[in-house]
């Protein structure tokens, strides 16, 4: 699992290592702590969807609730990785917890996004939901693919997971804000496709690592 491991500075605060001994202390197994992270990913994209159908002041709470579930989300991703590798509780199945429930979240937070704008740009606004959804995925794919070339784990952004979320969590506090204004719709269509050219940079970048590496063994 170490050698998928994403780099993180946050992995190393004090805060982490207080909340991953604690879950540790407790029993929770890593799985379940990733299992969660869906969870968080369910509501996220239950709270973009309400809010395409609110008035302005329910639209920003369920908005600013969105952004909360990303980073809920981020937290569970942080947390099981340490409950597994610092206090050795990681068990067979870590690795398939490790990946699969990241990218239904992906997909649910990033598609969710794009259903919050379907009754201003019912085309446009699920379209670039789906596709930065898809264009995540396919990050991880080309990540995986290279691992079992032989290749180590490659997290390379600019549009790498921590990169596509918060930028989703900051799209959701601009666009809360903006309901004042009735500039919402256009802040989080502006977040989206901001994080489909990202992400699409990061497809390409890692193709062309992972071909120079591959030409390089």
């Amino acid at each position: 699992m170490t050698a998928n491991r994403r780099p993180l500075k946050t992995r190393g605060s004090g805060w982490a290592a207080i909340l991953a001994a604690t879950l540790a202390r407790t029993g929770l197994r890593p799985d379940a702590i990733s299992a969660s992270s869906m969870i968080f990913a369910l509501g996220g994209a239950g709270a973009f969807w309400l809010s395409a159908d609110a008035p302005a002041g329910p639209r920003a709470v369920l908005l600013i609730s969105a952004g909360v579930c990303i980073q809920l989300r981020l937290l569970a991703n942080l947390l099981d990785g340490m409950v597994a590798v610092e206090h050795g509780r990681g068990g067979p199945l870590g690795p398939v917890w490790n990946e699969l429930p990241d990218r239904i979240a992906d997909i649910l937070f990033l598609a969710g996004a794009g259903y919050a704008l379907r009754h201003v740009a019912p085309d446009i606004g699920p379209m670039l939901g789906w596709l930065a959804a898809t264009l995540a995925v396919l990050t991880a794919y080309i990540r995986e693919l290279g691992r079992a070339l032989g290749c180590e784990a490659d997290f390379a952004g600019p549009g790498a997971k921590p990169h596509r979320m918060a930028a989703l969590t900051a799209g959701c506090v601009l666009a809360a804000v903006g309901t004042h204004w009735h500039a919402d719709s256009a802040i989080l269509m502006l977040t989206l496709a901001m994080i489909v050219g990202l992400t699409v940079v990061t497809v390409v970048r890692r193709t062309l690592r992972l071909a120079g590496r591959l030409r390089a063994a």
